[in-house]
């Protein structure tokens, strides 16, 4: 049965998904521009630098800085209330502590964009280097850095599979959007995988070496791709790819089902993809609202984030 207590929390959850699109839109252009000149491929710090340094430039920083505290409040309240319906079973607990420990990193990234707003500068440097710094700094911090880079290897495998088998579709309304731009989001989540993964295998190198200056964020990830034979043109896929990334979370903010807000008879884009085809051919399909999603007579499935 719907909860219709929790409706404002999808609003959130569509603004914390909108600012993410905006952020992954800005990389993926600036990594594309490093491809074809002399200019070093970006990360999310000197993305939103350059971000900064456009006219309008502070403003689309506010919009994305309020939008990552929203995520934060979605993912936070998403793990505690469990209106993603996880469970309480082991791996139900592992997922919604997942999302509670997202949240909290992407409130610390939205503070400094709004710092940044604000005037104030960023680091200079690879933010990532700083965390790994404070954490070795601590009792057993070598070790907490190497599990962390763990969890940022499973996390950037995990997107891989879940772009390839289409998983991410379980918890999307079905749409002709969805499925006509599939390969492009199936792309995206698959690249950004790939340099999650490399993000975190240096983290893991620093931590073996007990030396910060080896961990490096999506920056440092696309500076390794454009440093192997035919760089450029790897650096412009992963851009590319990164733009399918943005188009995902674009996705999420419009289409994404909350199951215990929408209730179980919404139609997914995983049960009904012939039905979407269909819809977007001879007859066409009404497009989905952001505030509307119509109900249809499909289970949906627990979606995994």
């Amino acid at each position: 049965m719907a909860d219709k207590s929790h409706e404002g929390l999808k609003w959130v959850m569509r603004a914390g998904y909108g600012a993410r699109a905006l952020i992954y839109t800005t990389i993926g252009v600036l990594a594309i521009i490093a491809a074809f000149t002399s200019t070093e491929a970006s990360g999310t710090e000197d993305a939103l630098q350059t971000l900064r340094a456009q006219p309008y430039g502070v403003i689309a920083l506010w919009i994305i800085g309020l939008g990552l505290l929203a995520y934060m409040v979605w993912r936070v309240i998403a793990g505690v209330a469990d209106v993603e319906d996880h469970g309480t079973d082991a791996k139900g607990v592992i997922a919604r502590t997942g999302q509670i420990a997202t949240g909290l990193i992407h409130a610390g990234i939205g503070v400094s964009v709004l710092s940044l707003a604000l005037g104030g500068g960023g680091s200079g440097g690879d933010s990532t280097q700083d965390w790994t710094a404070r954490l070795m700094n601590m009792p057993m911090g070598r070790y907490i850095v190497a599990a962390g880079a763990m969890v940022l290897l499973g996390a950037g495998a995990y997107y891989c599979y879940k772009g390839w088998s289409g998983k991410y579709k379980e918890h999307l309304a079905a749409s002709a959007f969805t499925t006509r731009f599939d390969a492009a989001i199936k792309g995206g989540l698959i690249i950004y995988g790939i340099l999650l993964s490399l993000v975190a295998l240096s983290i893991g190198i620093a931590a073996l070496n007990a030396d910060p200056s080896q961990a490096g964020g999506l920056g440092k990830a696309l500076h390794t791709v454009r440093a192997q034979p035919y760089g450029p043109v790897l650096l412009g896929f992963a851009g590319v790819g990164l733009l399918g990334f943005a188009l995902y979370n674009l996705v999420e903010a419009v289409f994404r089902i909350v199951p215990k807000i929408d209730g179980p008879d919404v139609k997914t884009l995983t049960k009904s993809p012939h039905a979407v085809r269909a819809g977007s051919g001879r007859r066409g399909m009404r497009p989905l609202s952001l505030g509307h999603i119509p109900n249809r007579s499909v289970t949906c499935a627990r979606p995994a984030d």
